[in-house]
């Protein structure tokens, strides 16, 4: 009679302590979207709109307008000449008018080294769009993957509580029926309330990686985006040495390095035509007054290999040979830093596959067994709440970090790309 008096007790504090605390809002299913977010066209969209693009392609167009410019003569001199003027500056009264046309005419070769120097600089150009996009596509892969983790995250969080409400269901039973303790209760219901605390940040996260999308496919911050989904593909084996040859001969960085080396070559040989007199050639027409009327001539050339001007063309020449050597240098140092990056990347792409199978194969199977054993366990008082607290956690973190990885392994993959300037 005693201990039924104090069962009731018991129960009628903890309906008041579950009345009096602040519970949970339970939220509801996740809200899945009907529409799939694919990668692929939201990669083609951003190819198109990205506003980095487009700039670089205008970039792209500037310099090719630079070529016809490059490799044309200077305007031609169109010359008015009086000569004998009277006191009066009556210029109808010269003795001599003259008229005057003028071209100057470069150093053989000049025009068509002026001519490649402005191609290299477009192809230049071209490299870096090239670079752009890749480094686009990488942009919008790792922004997709992070989008897809928040969703797994908040997906995964649902389910947890689903387990939550029904350890606190499980919890209540046995309270009720004088198998469980109030505590048990109690710490179920603080459970919850401590795991809801993480959607408000859960859903701050998606709103982020759904703005940072939109900004690279140049939309508005706040568009709506579908579902992302997983992956389909499996990853293919990579090797080391074939990848850093493929990112030495296709990066698109080397190869614009490359074509700045062989700018500065042209430089060198434009720098030492210059060292090279250039022609000018004037044709004249002649009027004269109380004489017949007659043409002439001048042809004259600079001479760049005075002594007193000759060190500035020497100079230009010494200029054109560091800036070469100048460009050698970053190229090498380029290479150096893709190679170490290639291999960096390749040894984490490596590890998070072999973390990824064994999440797959051993610990998250045995998590799951062992939550289900605690379940079972705590069902048939072989086991308290803390085990049954401590199998869940375990299985919710190993959910969670197995997506991380997963998500990691895809954004690696996408900067390896990058570096190798292909896809792979």
């Amino acid at each position: 009679m005693h201990r039924g008096k104090m069962f009731s007790r018991q129960w009628l504090l903890l309906s008041f302590l579950l009345l009096v605390l602040p519970w949970p809002i339970w939220a509801g299913e996740p809200s899945v979207s009907k529409e799939i977010l694919k990668l692929g066209p939201l990669i083609q969209e951003a190819l198109q709109h990205n506003p980095e693009l487009v700039a670089e392609q205008a970039q792209v167009n500037a310099m090719q307008e630079r070529i016809p410019q490059s490799n044309t003569l200077d305007d031609p001199e169109l010359t008015f000449r009086l000569w004998n003027t009277p006191n009066s500056l009556n210029v109808t009264r010269s003795d001599t008018t003259i008229y005057g046309l003028a071209q100057q005419f470069p150093f053989p070769g000049t025009l068509s080294q002026q001519e490649h120097i402005a191609k290299k600089v477009m192809e230049q150009a071209k490299q870096r769009l090239a670079g752009k996009k890749r480094e686009i596509i990488a942009t919008v892969k790792v922004a997709y993957y992070e989008l897809f983790y928040v969703h797994q995250a908040i997906e995964i969080h649902h389910q947890e509580a689903k387990r939550l409400k029904q350890f606190f269901e499980v919890a209540t039973a046995k309270f009720r029926v004088g198998k469980g303790t109030q505590v048990d209760v109690l710490k179920a219901q603080v459970e919850q309330s401590k795991w809801f605390q993480h959607l408000p940040i859960l859903e701050q996260q998606q709103e982020t990686a759904r703005a940072h999308l939109n900004t690279i496919l140049n939309r508005e911050p706040l568009a709506p985006l579908g579902l992302p989904v997983a992956p389909i593909d499996e990853p293919s084996v990579l090797s080391l040495e074939h990848l850093q040859n493929q990112a030495l001969q296709q990066r698109p960085e080397i190869l614009e390095s490359a074509l700045v080396v062989e700018q500065f070559d042209s430089t060198i040989k434009l720098a030492k035509l210059h060292t090279y007199p250039h022609l000018r050639v004037e044709v004249q027409r002649w009027q004269n007054r109380n004489v017949d009327d007659g043409f002439g001539g001048i042809v004259s050339i600079n001479l760049p290999f005075s002594f007193w001007t000759k060190p500035k063309y020497d100079a230009g020449v010494r200029e054109a040979m560091a800036h070469r050597e100048v460009a050698q240098f970053k190229k090498r140092t380029l290479e150096n830093q893709t190679r170490f990056q290639v291999q960096d990347l390749v040894a984490q792409i490596q590890a998070k596959r072999k973390i990824l199978d064994l999440y797959k194969t051993t610990v998250l199977p045995q998590a799951k067994l062992t939550l289900k054993a605690a379940i079972a366990g705590y069902r048939t008082d072989r086991n308290d709440f803390l085990d049954l607290i401590a199998a869940d956690r375990a299985l919710l973190t190993y959910q969670l970090e197995f997506v991380r990885t997963g998500v990691d392994w895809e954004q690696v993959l996408a900067k390896l790309e990058r570096v190798v300037g292909t896809q792979l």
